[in-house]
């Protein structure tokens, strides 16, 4: 265990603001943590990740999709976790939120392992995503599969960190619903 990680074995705690919510500061600092001491969420900030961002902005709008101008992936996922809170203000709005992440990654990473196995995408792992999808040979298997790549990052950080709100929140840990 690292020196940091030591020091920090559990998220910081929500805090609430003087409107019964939560402080949005102690939001920040929850999302920090997770960026620093999660290995899943910290993948929010990795090369492959950023790279895999820039091109969906890119993709996106140049496809017609509207699309914010974050700066970063890190960025994007950080005002992701806000929204979401801000829009899911209780247990079961947050609750079906979660299921809707949880059904985006599970469809992302299937999709993203079936077009990987059908192309050997893998036999090169030091490759990023982006080089990878260079041997797929239509434009829209291309998209698919990079579009499943970062859904699955963004998702995957996503769930992480709303499920330990969600836990903070309501004293419970989040059970998905089949």
């Amino acid at each position: 265990m690292s020196d940091a990680t030591a020091n920090n074995p559990m998220p910081p705690k929500l805090r609430p603001n003087t409107e019964g919510g939560i402080d949005p500061s102690s939001i920040a600092d929850l999302v920090e943590w997770f960026l620093n001491y999660d290995e899943r969420t910290a993948r929010m900030r990795h090369a492959n990740t950023e790279e895999l961002f820039q091109w969906k902005q890119q993709d996106d709008a140049a496809n017609g999709v509207g699309i914010y101008p974050f700066e970063n992936a890190e960025a994007r996922f950080a005002i992701g976790v806000f929204q979401a809170l801000q829009e899911n203000n209780s247990e079961p709005l947050l609750g079906l939120w979660l299921n809707d992440v949880l059904a985006a990654l599970h469809e992302s990473r299937e999709t993203k392992r079936e077009i990987t196995e059908a192309n050997d995408l893998d036999k090169d792992i030091e490759m990023s995503s982006i080089e990878k999808s260079g041997s797929l040979t239509t434009n829209a298997e291309r998209r698919l599969y990079l579009t499943s790549c970062w859904l699955e990052a963004l998702c995957t950080a996503e769930a992480r960190v709303l499920g330990w709100i969600y836990q903070e929140l309501y004293g419970k840990p989040f059970t998905p619903q089949q």
